[in-house]
């Protein structure tokens, strides 16, 4: 390793000696003394088992074998120069792939509907996208950003809330005509459930009670899935009650295609959160995805 880096630094000195016609001028431009180039250059010539200059007391001349090691040197440095160069240009410049993972009520709710604008802003970026309920890892992933509802990261991550949505509970009005209203929560154990299975085999859904208590309904569903997506369309088919984000059956809502129940019991809304790892030295192409989305989100405050 140290070798290594005394033989670069040695070739760019060498490189600077005879671009400068000479030791002194050559200790001027890089910031040393004419005796420690003249030191690192015997060092360099050691090394290299070679001579590469000829030098006296007024100018300083190319050995052969210092002609071909001068060559081969300035491309190098030409080459090292373009690179950083280059790589400093694209990192102010949003490209490459993007990596990322959004769940299904997202997805559907809103991003399915912007993605075509983000690809017409950003030309240079590819998309790679897990739309899913799982748990992603996002270090051993590789993933550059997240959007999970209510779930906030680890100290160190990053959330950045986009808007919030809140849950609703729903049915049909054909479920409802055959098999009531339920009035209260604990009502909800005569009924036929749609439950998400994220959470485990058994779990309780919970509302908020008088007095800043909370409301404990033991589920027993008729029907478990991981996908907000079927949960909602069995719901539509009138064949049970399910609890959804209301980004999720907005729509559906608004037609009277679902009835929101139990409205006295409606829990705080919960963040959609935009979750990434740092905002130090933060890709271009992943600003620019938190940008858009936020801007995005305006419309969807309290949705």
């Amino acid at each position: 390793m140290d070798h290594n880096r005394d033989l670069f630094e040695g070739m760019y000195l060498f490189h600077a000696v005879v671009e400068q016609s000479g030791l002194s001028a050559a200790a001027r431009v890089l910031g040393h003394t004419p005796s420690h180039v003249s030191k690192e250059l015997a060092r360099l010539e050691t090394r290299l088992g070679t001579r590469l200059l000829n030098r006296t007391t007024r100018k300083i001349s190319l050995t052969e074998t210092g002609r071909t090691y001068f060559e081969n040197a300035r491309r190098m440095i030409e080459d090292t120069r373009a690179i950083e160069s280059r790589l400093t240009e694209l990192g102010d410049r949003p490209y490459g792939e993007l990596r990322m993972s959004v769940p299904v009520v997202f997805a559907h709710g809103c991003l399915n509907d912007w993605l075509s604008d983000f690809l017409e802003q950003y030309p240079d970026i590819s998309l790679n996208i897990d739309v899913s309920e799982r748990r992603a890892d996002m270090v051993a992933e590789g993933i550059d950003l997240l959007v999970r509802i209510g779930d906030l990261p680890p100290s160190d991550f990053i959330a950045r809330e986009l808007f919030k949505t809140e849950g609703v509970t729903v049915a049909a009005p054909s479920y409802l005509k055959r098999k009531g209203v339920p009035g209260n929560p604990k009502e909800l154990a005569d009924h036929d459930l749609i439950d998400f299975s994220f959470h485990g085999p058994t779990r309780n859904w919970i509302y908020p009670g008088p007095d800043q208590t909370s409301i404990s309904v033991p589920v027993r569903p008729r029907v478990r899935c991981n996908d907000a997506q079927t949960e909602k369309a069995l719901a539509l088919a009138g064949r049970g009650i399910t609890r959804l984000p209301k980004l999720a059956c907005q729509s559906e809502l608004e037609s009277g295609a679902l009835v929101p129940l139990l409205p006295d019991f409606a829990s705080a809304p919960a963040g959609v959160n935009i979750i990434y790892a740092s905002k130090d030295n933060l890709a271009a192409k992943t600003r620019a995805m938190i940008d858009f989305l936020v801007k995005k989100s305006v419309s969807m405050v309290t949705r």
